[in-house]
């Protein structure tokens, strides 16, 4: 049987027209198949009635009787009328009252039976009361007694109540009960057996039910599952669905690591003794035990014959862009170029200084391409990259937006990789014939998001500093002890040091934060350090004015820097030894660690100093005691992702975090681990059926298609 129910767009459901066809297409539901994936918020059981002679102020119940009588009253406010329903059982009686919901006078009438779910109040001389409750008018049952999903009645006795309740998020114009119908009409013309895209053998080792008993059971549960396994999403069809939805990601995945491996390079270097003396000597320092792993693993994929796609990660300061440097040699040592994109002006700017240093003596050429590089400077700097006499190109978006035309691009190297869409990654490697590609992050990931965002990607990961880096000292402290933090400050500078004051910026209030840290500066200047040099620095600013306080400030020229965000990635003053970020509060915890990793790059002892303002929510409080609990990224990333979640984990969704149907990377991280070892087993082994193989391929095109590097 087909699945073609599955695939027909939500327009041919009944009561849905273009206005809801709109709404559910704004929230990514296209299909039958799309709405069914899409589980509910919570469920809620309403299938224990109470007597209306037992209910309780401040409780939710669900109560059946008889409409005694029902009418539209109007009220004091102009326009404003209460629709109330007198219903009775053998015990008792209730009001029922809808504010504004004139209609329900042509839905309910007197006579009716019907069941009330909602909350219960007490309202004086009227008595108890249920306000805006969920309801039901009881129809006759279908003559067998039944009353399921998939059988060949329109609706159930009860839908809306008398039985545990699917409760899903509003979309637009589509309330909880009209998805409720939805997905009621959906179950039902589902065909006896589904395409199921997870093998055999592995749903009946799980001992999981079909997909169509799985969807049926987690939108409409028996009866007797347990309300609590159903909220904590663990139920045996929940789990089945959640499992599928991460296979099916992670399948996708492991074919196009096989595809990536079916890709020859046109070379592939050699590493001798030559190359080997090379690196030793422009090595400033000894590599620690991380680097040299890291950098073997990544030597190793370059040596194979298809190319490399490879994630590094390394908390802040933890050596990265060396063994980026040691990989960019062999390549150049082999007659091929090397492209390194970084995300600022500023970090492009540092990442070339600090390669044309350590290359100095050597042959190889570093050049800079940014947006700050002019017309007269790209005609000399475009035909020496196209002829090979640029070995090692850094840029920034300038490398993928320009008509830059590489000689023999062999390896490309992305610094802070999420701050780049995929598209800009795949049009640098594309400047290349199957070049190598290592992406590298500051940003520790969480292993979930690693298993998702980079999941066609091998993953390195080097812990601990480099020697000679000191732990920072991280303080909490309210607005109203500013005059402390201020000493401290003074303190850092009178030693010699240099000053960091933090300020943010968001979009919505930008020009409000961006004056908020010009006055800052200004105070501080005037009224607080007036003795020393204070200088600020914002995105806004020209690049030869943000150059020059830069230089300045890294010369210790000025001894403290105002500054927004623009600092977060790649500033390094060796001097600079303590930080204040203002409003902390505000700042996300991955965030807050970038941050807090500008200081503390010398040998001298260095504070950073969260000053919060009051009110403040519990997870910001949250996130500042996990900011001075530990240092270690790896830690702050999965504290991280349990307090904003997948989608807001690296501050922007142009990320490529893959948008799960059923799945939570936080809450079934155990499933996604298990998806992953049995996906990549099945493609290996080339276990997948024609069918399987062409379902994931389906979803991928349709759900996860921009997903990928290289």
């Amino acid at each position: 049987m087909s699945d073609t129910v599955l695939d027909l767009p939500l327009q041919y459901l009944k009561g849905v027209g273009p206005r809801k066809a709109a709404d559910l297409k704004k929230a990514g539901l296209l299909s039958v198949d799309d709405l069914l994936f899409r589980f509910p918020l919570r469920y809620e059981d309403r299938s224990r009635l109470q007597p209306i002679v037992s209910l309780k102020p401040g409780e939710t119940a669900a109560v059946a009787g008889e409409v005694l009588h029902a009418s539209l009253t109007p009220t004091r406010r102009p326009g404003f009328r209460l629709f109330t329903a007198l219903v009775e059982d053998a015990s008792g009686q209730v009001q029922a009252v809808w504010p504004n919901q004139a209609f329900l006078k042509d839905v309910i009438r007197a006579h009716d039976d019907i069941v009330l779910f909602g909350k219960v109040e007490y309202w004086g001389s009227r008595g108890l009361q249920m306000t805006d409750p969920e309801f039901e008018i009881l129809r006759p049952p279908p003559r067998d007694g039944s009353a399921g999903p998939g059988d060949a009645h329109d609706e159930p006795e009860t839908l809306h109540t008398g039985r545990i309740v699917p409760i899903y998020e509003r979309t637009g114009s589509v309330t909880t009960n009209m998805q409720r119908r939805m997905v009621w009409q959906a179950l039902e013309r589902l065909p006896p057996t589904l395409v199921d895209p997870l093998p055999v053998d592995l749903r009946e080792r799980e001992g999981w039910p079909s997909r169509r008993e799985a969807l049926i059971a987690t939108h409409f549960p028996p009866p007797d599952t347990p309300i609590d396994a159903l909220n904590a999403f663990a139920t045996p069809a929940q789990r089945r669905l959640i499992f599928e939805d991460f296979f099916v990601f992670q399948a996708g995945l492991a074919l196009r690591r096989q595809q990536n491996a079916a890709v020859t390079k046109s070379r592939v270097p050699v590493v001798d003794d030559r190359v080997r003396q090379a690196a030793r000597a422009v090595l400033p320092f000894k590599l620690t035990a991380g680097q040299r792993q890291a950098l073997a693993e990544i030597v190793a994929d370059m040596q194979k014959p298809w190319p490399m796609q490879r994630l590094l990660q390394g908390d802040v300061g933890a050596g990265k862009t060396i063994v980026a440097l040691v990989a960019a040699l062999v390549a150049m040592e082999n007659g091929f170029q090397v492209a390194f994109m970084a995300p600022t002006e500023i970090l492009a700017e540092q990442h070339v200084g600090t390669l044309a240093r350590w290359l100095t003596g050597t042959r190889f050429r570093v050049a800079l391409l940014s947006g700050k590089v002019g017309s007269a400077g790209r005609r000399t700097l475009l035909p020496a990259i196209e002829r090979g006499d640029i070995h090692c190109l850094v840029g920034t978006h300038a490398l993928v937006q320009d008509p830059v035309v590489f000689h023999s691009l062999a390896l490309v190297v992305i610094d802070e990789q999420h701050r780049f869409g995929v598209r800009q990654r795949g049009l640098l490697a594309g400047k290349g014939v199957s070049p190598d590609v290592l992406v590298m992050t500051a940003t520790p990931i969480p292993r979930t998001l690693a298993l998702t965002t980079y999941g066609d990607l091998e993953v390195s990961v080097i812990r601990g500093l480099p020697p000679g880096r000191r732990p920072v000292r991280t303080l909490v402290k309210p607005d109203s002890r500013r005059d402390e933090v201020h000493a401290l400050v003074r303190d850092h500078i009178t030693s010699g040091r240099q000053a960091y004051v933090i300020y943010p910026l968001v979009a919505e209030s930008e020009k409000v934060d961006l004056q908020a840290a010009t006055e800052a500066a200004d105070h501080l200047a005037r009224h607080v350090f007036p003795e020393l040099r204070v200088a600020l620095l914002h995105g806004r600013m020209k690049g030869d004015e943000k150059d020059r306080v830069m230089r300045e400030f890294a010369a210790g020229q000025i001894h403290i820097l105002v500054s927004t965000t623009v600092v977060e990635v790649g500033v390094d003053v060796a001097n600079a030894a303590i930080m204040v970020i203002e409003h902390a509060e505000r700042f996300g915890l991955s965030q807050l660690h970038q941050l807090r990793g500008r200081v503390g790059r010398g040998p001298h002892d260095s504070t950073c100093v969260l000053l919060y303002q009051a009110p403040w929510s519990d997870e910001a409080r949250e996130r500042l005691r996990a900011m001075v609990e530990t240092s270690d990224g790896f830690v702050i990333a999965e504290r991280d992702l349990q307090l904003r979640g997948p989608g807001d984990f690296f501050g922007t969704r142009q990320s490529g975090v893959p948008q799960l149907r059923a799945g939570d990377l936080t809450r079934d991280a155990d499933l996604l681990e298990r998806a992953h070892e049995a996906a990549r087993r099945f493609v290996e082994d080339d276990m997948l059926t024609a069918e399987e193989k062409g379902y994931v391929h389906a979803v991928w095109q349709r759900q996860f298609g921009m997903v990928a590097v290289g």
